[in-house]
């Protein structure tokens, strides 16, 4: 596809805009804190969108439309189960904690409560979920700029990369946070018409639920990930299919999973512990502003599966009615492939036609429609086919779907020039945003936590901060290396929450534990987060999800359970993760002696703390009653989607 000279010029305004706020930001950046936590001194607005727009990456836009053609309406559990209770929680409880110790960090707050042994191995282990989900963002807009442009995918990577470098060099959180807040503008009015036209284009929402009543019932005609059918509601139900059981939705959930798993554990595990969110509360000037940053962040927050999941069922709509020639967009065969895949098919006519799909499928490491796979053999015999006629019917055999390519299917067909530059504009934001959050957490973490903890204590604070900057340039080029081992995952959502469920899922127990009862140790917080970190490599290492081969995606120990998708899969490593942390956590600080007194625990544990007043706010501004109406909000349209 080519892009005119209105869409190119809409997205070099942009990156020159971003840019150019790095630089105008610059001369602000004096101090340490000022490069890493803008000086607590952003409005609770602002730290409020940008709190939003630090997850509305590749997870949000490319992600969720993909869930959203995978999974059906089920997916919108990831907003109104698995983000907004969890948000809520952080606003009203925790953010006291956070912004009241004065912790620079998250793995700080856990040295302030624990021990040194505690932050240290947290810190690690969050640097390397940063760097891995901002590879995630960019291998999702490297692939986008591939599949849509035909650039090459290497160097869409590094060149992208250079300049998200280039503007949180400059201006350091402060430069990402007012970014990330024209990104998430941008995103808005970006996709807005997308999803206005596809919803108009398939007949409204009652059609869409209609059409998608049929997927259900027959969802491997457009080669969805199943292999068998579903009730009717299993992609426009939210909680039926879940109710009902693994086989009857196409997550391949139990309640407990999706209400254990991810609206309790992979939830709170995110929004209350990582630091990439949190990072942009504690940046707000007051208290008052920090606990309203989630709370603000909550009302957009709950609306976004309009913008995000609607696109992904509106794609399958489309695809069941063949519209205008429309299907998913199937994974592209590797280019290396193509060699051996020729030979197959030219050798095709001496083989028993099963054994020729089998060599066949086996050269491009893809599954092949049957019937397009036989009739290309059948006329390569009948009268022998160029290498690029080969090449595009065995691309267009492909029936392995690539979900992160359903929202760039939807660009594609409905916008045009201009309204396209728009589009492609919203994509770049939303990949440069979860690249920018990650990349500014990952410095501070290993500033702050590793390098000042251990390497270079009681050195000067230009000294802090020049190290902030030398590593935000080691963070991009960790994050291009992820990249490449993220491309491996035809769904960026899996992977996330993969990561997540290593990192996220044990820490909440332990932070759980830390805030909520004073008995808890060091030693039982620390071997307690170790042991819950090993249960998630010893899950993954025995389970893989139906249709994966042993390895990368799970197994490489032994297979020993089977799950029906790879979300089913990391709902229940979290939940593992979780137990084993809170059980080993509890076990061992009941088996040792208090390392901390209560004295040393005021401001850090909610017993202990002085409970946070607000005399001058009127009750309706209060975070417990604004908190209160968000859920009531959030329960409704759970009933609503039932």
């Amino acid at each position: 596809m080519h892009l005119h000279f209105i869409d190119y010029s809409i997205m070099l305004i942009y990156v020159g805009f971003v840019v150019g706020i790095g630089f105008a930001l610059k001369r602000y950046m004096k101090t340490s804190a000022d490069f890493f936590l803008s000086g607590r001194s952003i409005p609770a607005w602002v730290c409020g969108l940008a709190f939003l727009s630090a997850n509305l990456g590749a997870l949000e836009l490319v992600g969720m439309a993909a869930s959203g053609a995978k999974y059906g309406i089920a997916t919108c559990h990831f907003y109104w189960l698995g983000a907004i209770p969890a948000m809520i929680f952080l606003g009203v409880f925790m953010m006291p904690f956070y912004y009241g110790s004065k912790a620079r960090s998250v793995p700080e707050y856990l040295k302030l409560r624990f021990d040194e042994r505690t932050r240290c191995f947290n810190s690690m282990t969050f640097a390397v979920m940063t760097v891995f989900a901002s590879g995630i963002s960019m291998n999702a807009l490297a692939k986008l700029l591939h599949n849509l442009l035909g650039w090459d995918y290497n160097l869409s990577l590094w060149i992208c990369s250079a300049v998200v470098l280039v503007y949180v060099l400059k201006g350091g959180l402060t430069s990402a946070m007012y970014t990330e807040v024209l990104q998430f503008f941008m995103i808005v009015l970006g996709f807005s018409p997308v999803v206005y036209l596809g919803l108009k284009d398939v007949g409204g929402w009652s059609a869409l639920k209609d059409i998608l009543h049929g997927v259900s019932q027959d969802p491997t005609k457009l080669g969805l990930n199943t292999s068998h059918a579903f009730g009717p509601d299993a992609w426009t139900s939210a909680w039926k299919p879940i109710i009902a059981g693994p086989a009857a939705n196409p997550m391949g959930v139990d309640v407990f999973a999706m209400v254990f798993g991810l609206g309790f554990v992979l939830s709170f595990g995110y929004w209350c512990t990582n630091f990439l969110v949190i990072q942009r509360a504690m940046a707000a000037k007051d208290m008052s502003a920090a606990r309203r940053t989630p709370l603000i962040a909550a009302v957009p927050k709950m609306l976004f599966p309009a913008l995000v999941i609607l696109p992904g069922m509106i794609a399958v709509a489309l695809a069941s009615l063949g519209k205008d020639g429309y299907r998913l967009p199937p994974v592209i065969i590797s280019h290396s492939a193509y060699p051996a895949a020729i030979a197959a098919v030219k050798d095709a006519n001496r083989l028993d036609p099963a054994t020729a799909a089998t060599s066949i499928g086996a050269a491009v490491h893809h599954n092949l429609n049957a019937d397009k796979l036989a009739a290309l053999v059948k006329d390569e015999a009948a009268q022998p086919l160029s290498d690029d006629v080969i090449k595009t019917r065995l691309q267009d055999a492909v029936s392995d779907t690539d979900y992160d390519g359903v929202i760039l299917s939807l660009v594609q067909k409905y916008c045009p020039p201009g309204l396209m530059g728009l589009a492609l504009t919203a994509l770049l934001a939303s990949f440069m945003s979860g690249m920018a959050g990650n990349v500014t957490a990952f410095n501070t973490v290993w500033t702050y936590d590793l390098y000042q903890a251990y390497l270079a204590p009681n050195k000067p604070d230009q000294h802090y901060m020049n190290m902030g900057k030398y590593v935000t340039v080691a963070g991009i080029v960790l994050s291009i290396a992820c990249a490449y081992v993220a491309s491996n995952y035809a769904n960026a959502m899996d992977i996330v929450q993969l990561v997540f469920g290593f990192v996220n899922a044990p820490l909440f127990a332990t932070f759980l534990l830390g805030m909520f009862w004073a008995r808890a140790t060091s030693h039982g917080a620390f071997f307690g987060l170790c042991g819950g970190t090993l249960t998630s490599a010893l899950f993954h290492g025995c389970t893989i999800a139906a249709g994966n081969t042993p390895g990368i995606k799970g197994a490489w120990l032994y297979q020993v359970q089977t799950f029906p998708s790879e979300m089913a899969q990391n709902f229940w490593l979290a939940s593992f993760a979780f137990s084993s942390c809170l059980i080993l956590t509890l076990v061992i600080s009941l088996a040792t002696s208090r390392t901390k007194n209560d004295e040393e625990l005021k401001g850090l544990a909610y017993s202990l703390t002085e409970k946070v007043r607000e005399p001058n706010q009127a009750w309706y501004a209060t975070p417990g009653f604004l908190g209160t109406l968000l859920l009531l909000v959030c329960a409704g349209l759970n009933f609503y989607f039932w």
